[in-house]
């Protein structure tokens, strides 16, 4: 089936629209505009629904918080009969160095919640990912501050690019293959 489902973490409200954990949020909204798309407030989130190159997108932003962000993907999974393969999280990395791109078709939670909950929800770890590093640039016990503070000046000046880089590696996944996509990406910028 070519239907696919574009899921962007991030937490709800205006508190968290421009901090680093809200990352896959961005990289939704970037894909969304590529397809010349809008969302719709749907169950557990806002849903837009396009086409890429005869694939059928679905693009997802949580509206459960971050650690309940499976919910939502088990949900649209099972109403939209889209694929393990076929679904695509977009998250922060703390591990990774602000703006690397790293995908891949499966992974640990690394600590993080909303893969943790997905991890959860799905019984697998097995579902392709793109993590965006946002750095660890914080000191010790600080982690919840950064992750959840603002971008630098610095960083928001070196965002839009990284995004659709972001975006147009997502939209590759689809269209070429996840393992074409991940050697474009995950190549040194």
């Amino acid at each position: 089936m070519n239907r696919h489902l574009i899921v962007g973490l991030g937490n709800p409200g205006d508190e968290y629209e421009q901090t680093r954990h809200n990352i896959g949020f961005l990289i939704a909204d970037a894909i969304c505009k590529k397809l010349h798309v809008s969302y719709t407030v749907a169950k557990h989130g806002w849903l837009a629904k396009g086409l890429y190159k005869g694939r059928t997108v679905f693009i997802l932003k949580p509206s459960t918080y971050m650690n309940l962000s499976g919910t939502a993907v088990q949900y649209w999974m099972q109403k939209e009969r889209v694929e393990l393969s076929n679904v695509l999280v977009a998250v922060d990395e703390l591990a990774l160095p602000f703006g690397t791109l790293r995908m891949g078709p499966k992974g640990s939670d690394g600590g993080h919640n909303g893969l943790q909950h997905i991890q959860h929800c799905l019984n697998t770890t097995h579902y392709p990912r793109l993590r965006f590093g946002i750095g660890a640039e914080y000191t010790k016990g600080k982690q919840v501050d950064y992750v959840l503070g603002k971008w630098s000046a610095a960083e928001s000046k070196a965002l839009d690019p990284l995004i659709d880089k972001a975006a147009v590696g997502i939209l590759d996944a689809i269209f070429i293959g996840l393992e074409r996509a991940m050697n474009s990406i995950n190549s040194k910028s």
